[in-house]
């Protein structure tokens, strides 16, 4: 593995200070200055690196959607058969790493800035391509070509819904049902090969 540059490493390490503070304060409260100091670095360091707040946003959805991605593809590396492989997809998104209030809240700020912010709206593209290719993957094996896209839209939108559900209200939601909710709705596309409980992953 190649090694990071200089400018690489500060780069990481600002995006994550930045994805840090915006689960506590939000978009408004993820200013230059708190990122600098959480960092222990000068802002000048911070306006070196990222021309801007923008700037630092993008790196910081990057970060966030990468952490999720090596999450999916860790769980899908397990998998077995192609039910698995849809379940890890499922689970992986559901990880007690990421499906908690403050990240989901962190996300909600970022997607919102999705239809002002073209940059954001193309890495949530990215985001969705790779998880409907990861989906079909699977599906191909499992349904026929006429009904995989309505699974592979069914299941995505569960997905994203139980996130901005939760995000919005944590009340009454928890992992266990969210994935009892996601268990539903595959069963509602696979029938019987959809039918038993998707694995659990510790943190």
């Amino acid at each position: 593995m190649a090694r990071l540059s200089i400018e690489q490493l500060r780069r990481q390490e600002l995006a994550a200070a930045a994805y840090e503070i915006l689960q506590e304060e939000g978009i408004a409260g993820t200013t230059l200055a708190k990122v600098a100091e959480r960092a222990g670095m000068s802002k000048g360091i911070v306006l070196h690196y990222f021309k801007g707040k923008d700037a630092l946003l993008e790196a910081v959805m990057r970060h966030a959607n990468a952490l999720l991605r090596d999450e999916v593809i860790a769980l899908m590396a397990k998998a077995r058969t192609p039910r698995e492989r849809i379940a890890a997809i499922v689970a992986g998104n559901f990880s007690p790493k990421f499906f908690k209030p403050e990240i989901c809240n962190a996300w909600l700020s970022l997607c919102a800035e999705v239809p002002r912010n073209p940059t954001f709206a193309r890495i949530q593209r990215v985001i969705h391509a790779r998880m409907r290719s990861n989906l079909l993957s699977g599906l191909a094996e499992l349904l026929p070509p006429e009904r995989r896209e309505a699974a592979v839209i069914g299941i995505t939108a569960m997905i994203d819904g139980l996130w901005l559900r939760f995000g919005l209200n944590q009340e009454g939601l928890g992992q266990e049902e969210a994935m009892a909710q996601m268990e539903a709705v595959m069963s509602l596309h696979l029938g019987a090969r959809g039918a038993g409980r998707i694995k659990r992953h510790s943190a």
